[in-house]
């Protein structure tokens, strides 16, 4: 067996960070990762009140999940219609590719949240952020378009901000914006920590899709809880590649890459993983605690095909043929039903 054939870990937490404003940044695009070749990720903190300037990406939509502390974003559409959410510790969001939009911290602690895109060659380094248009194009036109005179253009931040920070929102100084309705989703907002996940004698799962969220038609994404002793069953995902990120607990994951090679790695809290289109894996609790892993795949669809419903769908003399097992062992081979396994 041919070993590290491609890398298929890359810890993202001990990446030296972009810092400046109240805000800290890591990505990892196939520059830094160059297996992840679909899909980039971002993992961002926020302080009480500093945004990520108003901004849009040319090359890739967003999809994120909050693991800590509360976020307000606001989002332009097209059509001239915009959107203001609030989210909290296992909400989701998707913008659009091209849709300008601003995440800001908002409450009393620092907001942590994952950011995943659709193409492996994004960067949030390379952005179309609003002081650095507004600052780049002659003041006689920023001042035009804003409304404002030369002398008052030429006040404005010059340069690149990337993080700014403003007034905490609050009611008590009238900045954050009363709802009168409840809402569970909107737009842009799915709350997948509160959906109610399928239950397997070794963890559970909950899995967005298009289905549920609209909006997110070419991001899908799952929640997987693994229990000691219990791993992702052998599968693969026929219309997507796969982009981790490790929330809680140690695991493995090996990746099968087809005559006789496999990638198999360690990973901890911050490690983030990816599985190309086709390839089949499992990831497996090597801990004492619950393994808890995020999961972005760049598919409005979540489509996934598990080795056990595969092999039990055959009938016994292909299996006895294809494996060289006696009718016996044949049989003992059953559909899982559950995606998530003891060992």
């Amino acid at each position: 067996m041919e070993e590290n054939i491609s890398q298929f870990k890359y810890q993202l937490e001990k990446k030296m960070p972009r810092t400046g404003n109240g805000g800290i940044t890591r990505g990892a695009s196939v520059n830094d990762f160059p297996a992840s070749v679909g899909i980039a990720g971002v993992s961002m903190h926020l302080e009480p009140g500093t945004i990520r300037e108003l901004h849009w990406h040319a090359n890739a939509a967003e999809w994120a999940y909050v693991v800590k502390g509360n976020v307000r974003t606001t989002i332009i559409h097209p059509d001239g219609s915009s959107h203001i959410d609030y989210f909290s510790p296992g909400d989701v969001w998707y913008f659009p590719k091209g849709y300008g939009h601003t995440l800001q911290g908002i409450g009393n602690e620092e907001c942590h949240f994952i950011l995943i895109f659709d193409n492996g060659n994004f960067s949030e380094d390379h952005t179309f952020s609003i002081t650095d248009f507004i600052s780049s194009v002659p003041k006689e036109v920023a001042a035009k378009n804003l409304n404002i005179s030369i002398e008052e253009a030429e006040k404005l931040y010059q340069g690149e901000a990337y993080f700014s920070r403003c007034e905490n929102p609050t009611f008590k100084n009238h900045l954050l914006s009363k709802r009168n309705n409840i809402e569970l989703i909107s737009t842009h907002r799915y709350p997948l920590l509160a959906q109610q996940p399928k239950i397997f004698a070794g963890g559970r799962q909950r899995v967005v899709t298009q289905n549920e969220f609209p909006i997110s038609k070419t991001f899908s994404g799952s929640l997987l809880e693994i229990e000691p002793g219990a791993m992702r069953e052998m599968h693969w995902h026929p219309n997507a590649d796969e982009w981790q990120y490790f929330l809680e607990g140690s695991g493995e994951m090996g990746v099968f890459l087809a005559q006789s090679n496999i990638v198999i790695d360690q990973y901890e809290v911050g490690d983030i993983g990816y599985v190309p289109m086709g390839a089949g894996h499992y990831i497996k609790n090597t801990g004492s605690v619950v393994l808890k892993v995020l999961i972005g795949l760049n598919s409005g669809n979540y489509e996934a095909i598990e080795l056990s419903t595969w092999v039990a769908s055959n009938p016994t003399d292909i299996i006895e043929g294809n494996l060289g097992v006696s009718k016996e062992m044949a049989k003992k081979f059953v559909n899982n039903t559950d995606a998530i396994i003891l060992e």
